[in-house]
């Protein structure tokens, strides 16, 4: 089904679980998923100006002993800040060919059709589904110059699945092993073949995350396997000055890494290190301390040699690392830092990966993450909603769409590609979703 924010949190709240399922697993997995079907989904930026050290107190202590929060002016970053205000308007046929786009009038009603990423050979894999009692999907390859579909053959087991690696040999999709969502299965598609083979690993402990899984240029799949969870202080989360409770601060999460085959079922390998989020260029593995928390640790491994580094990203005594994502010899840190009397801090940090401060985009309801060798930054701020691009080459900074779907859609594509989407329709009252949803294909241009 779509990954509708409001009406997860909605669903989640009227139907509690049944007494067996691990109720902190199912929490901090659904965090993750709606993080990343927002948020996936890891530059040089030219600025003059210098980041500031941050005037006023970011905390103090509350009468119950909690950390709360500063009724302050959102501190600086550190290093070179860029705002939403900054962003030049992106124009079709000058920073991007627009490829092909979709429309879905009504997804509050029902499923519908979805691009669900690009593959390496420039291929759209579009989803129709799931739908009736058996949910069931069927996937296409379609090209996005003609629009001739090729119907995959069906997919065996009708339960959600994500896309994870969409190569021009095979598609690998990601999907919980059974109904209580736990567990990790695989469905790989040969392209040559055409047939799906089922994945599953009788070494990979049975909790192994699916939205902590990352596949190396090697072609093995990474996957977090829970290792701590943090969670709210004693007495529960203070209150910004919005009323919401504040978690900027959070002790965060850590996984232990393990790597399986996409060939072979026997081989599920210990990686022996414990990480908060994991990411991959084409030479490099990069990983976080913590994540969903305060981190101040980046670490560096060179694939072919070996040899590490680590260093503080200098990222803010309250930022917690929600999104993580590398390409090229950079490093891209999506973060919540904290509310304030004049709004959100929210920043996307970029970093060399030897520990540079490049740039930091900092705003009012922000997320970002890599994707198609692209920093793509969803803003949710009244007034400058929309898409913005951050191009690592160039530092170009624009603007690509001024509205948002209320919908999690999209999925991986590859270098030199951008996937979007926009809302379509009026919602019944400001609380509802908007009901359909754009989405839109370019080739972006350097």
């Amino acid at each position: 089904m779509v990954n509708e924010v409001r009406t997860l949190l909605h669903e989640a709240a009227s139907t509690p679980p049944a007494d067996d399922i691990d109720l902190a697993a199912v929490l901090a997995g659904g965090r993750r998923q709606v993080r990343r079907r927002r948020a996936r989904a890891a530059g040089g930026l030219a600025v003059a100006v210098v980041g500031a050290v941050a005037l006023g107190t970011l905390v103090g202590q509350g009468t119950d002993g909690r950390d709360t929060p500063a009724a302050s002016v959102v501190p600086r970053p550190e290093g070179p800040v860029v705002r939403l205000s900054d962003a030049g308007q992106a124009r079709e046929g000058t920073d991007y060919e627009l490829l092909s786009s979709s429309t879905n009038e009504d997804l509050d009603a029902a499923n519908g059709q979805y691009y669900d990423g690009v593959t390496d050979d420039g291929k759209i894999l579009f989803r129709d589904g799931p739908h009736g009692p058996e949910n069931s999907v069927r996937y296409a390859l379609v090209d996005p110059a003609t629009g001739a579909e090729d119907w995959l053959p069906p997919l065996p087991d009708g339960r959600q699945v994500f896309a994870t690696d969409l190569g021009a040999d095979r598609l690998v999709l990601l999907t919980f092993r059974n109904d209580r969502g736990t567990g990790l299965r695989a469905w790989v598609f040969d392209r040559t073949a055409r047939t799906w083979s089922s994945m599953e690993w009788a070494g990979l402990p049975p909790k192994a995350d699916l939205f902590q899984a990352e596949v190396a240029p090697n072609g093995r799949l990474y996957v977090g396997v829970p290792a701590t969870v943090g969670g709210p202080p004693p007495g529960g989360w203070p209150t910004g000055p919005d009323g919401e409770a504040d978690d900027a601060a959070a002790t965060g999460d850590t996984y232990d890494l393990w790597s399986v085959s996409l060939t072979d079922r026997a081989d599920a390998r210990d990686e022996h290190l414990r990480v908060g989020a994991v990411a991959f260029t084409d030479d490099a593995m990069v990983w976080s301390a913590v994540s969903g928390g305060v981190n101040d640790r980046i670490h560096v491994r060179d694939l072919a040699t070996g040899a590490e580094h680590d260093f503080d990203p200098r990222s803010g005594k309250r930022c917690n690392l929600l999104g993580f994502g590398a390409l090229g010899d950079r490093i891209v840190l999506s973060q919540y830092c904290g509310t304030y009397d004049d709004g959100r801090d929210d920043r996307v940090q970029v970093l060399t990966t030897d520990g540079d401060l490049v740039t930091t985009i900092q705003g009012d309801g922000i997320d970002g993450w890599v994707t198609g060798g692209l920093v793509r930054v969803t803003s949710y701020e009244r007034g400058r909603s929309g898409t913005f691009v951050y191009e690592p080459d160039s530092g170009r900074f624009t603007r690509v769409s001024d509205a948002n779907s209320s919908y999690g859609l999209g999925g991986p594509v590859p270098d030199g590609y951008l996937l979007w989407d926009t809302p379509v329709g009026t919602a019944s009252s400001p609380q509802e979703p908007i009901p359909g949803a754009t989405q839109w294909l370019a080739r972006w241009r350097p």
